[in-house]
């Protein structure tokens, strides 16, 4: 379970931080973004603006479009996030049961962490279902608030109440849909049901018209390290089938992950 986001350091060199926020900023903007428009958002001048992406260019961390002149994400972080992904084994443990999951119910399945206190997805394993219908929003690497998913739900019933009250003081609890939970005291009775019950339900809470349910996944000390949710359609996953068969298959899957990375029950 990752602790709350520290703050920020006294040492913090201003132009490590000022490139995090042009790739932060170039993430959010897929189809490419002017130096001007950019420049604009990180207030900072055109030509300061203009050297940093020159260097972050020639390094690979940036490309610039030959005909449009704007600049958008290099392929040099997908070569480092790969090695990331590469170098979590709790991917690489879970991807055969998050397969199966997919299959047996045809839904999409979810594996994800949590990072600064909100949710990543590490990995997704799209059912038969969705080629031919509704597609999830998510991808790997995309983060949300872990208030409004059933995975983050799950993760932070497991906080101890010191690390869920500096949650609550550094997150705001942001209204994703109108069934979002957006009070604090609300929610701490919520994930005091969820950490008692061992599944979480995303109620379409974070995307309107799409229901989830998820499940902690345990390493060999007993910790809360990650998630697995298995998401769809609120008209295909409904409040019935999670009920009677869904949270019962991702609970099973987030267990066998679990035994499977050396937790066991009762140590």
């Amino acid at each position: 379970m990752t602790p709350p986001q520290e703050s920020k350091p006294n040492n913090l060199v201003q132009t490590i931080e000022r490139v995090s926020q042009i790739l932060d900023i170039l993430g959010q903007n897929p189809q490419g973004i002017s130096v001007r428009d950019l420049s604009s958002k990180v207030s900072l001048p055109k030509g300061t603006t203009h050297r940093l992406l020159s260097s972050l260019t020639y390094l690979g961390y940036v490309r610039q479009d030959s005909k449009t002149r704007d600049y958008s994400l290099g392929f040099k972080l997908v070569e480092l996030g790969n090695l990331l992904l590469g170098q979590l084994d709790l991917r690489k443990e879970a991807e055969p049961f998050s397969r199966e999951l997919a299959e047996k119910t045809k839904e999409t399945v979810h594996i994800v962490v949590l990072d600064r206190n909100e949710i990543v997805y590490i990995d997704k394993v799209e059912g038969d279902h969705n080629p031919s219908g509704l597609r999830m929003a998510s991808r790997i690497g995309l983060r949300n608030p872990a208030h409004s998913s059933a995975v983050g739900k799950v993760l932070l019933s497991h906080f101890p109440d010191e690390e869920l009250n500096q949650f609550f003081r550094g997150k705001g609890l942001s209204k994703r849909t109108e069934n979002t939970i957006t009070d604090t005291a609300q929610l701490k009775e919520h994930l005091k049901m969820v950490r008692n019950q061992g599944y979480a339900i995303d109620d379409e809470e974070n995307e309107k018209g799409v229901r989830c349910v998820g499940a902690p996944i345990y390493n060999e000390a007993g910790k809360a390290v990650a998630a697995i949710s298995l998401s769809g359609p609120a008209f295909r996953v409904t409040k019935k089938m999670v009920q009677e068969s869904l949270k019962k298959e991702v609970m099973e899957t987030a267990l066998r992950i679990s035994q499977q990375l050396g937790y066991r029950e009762g140590r």
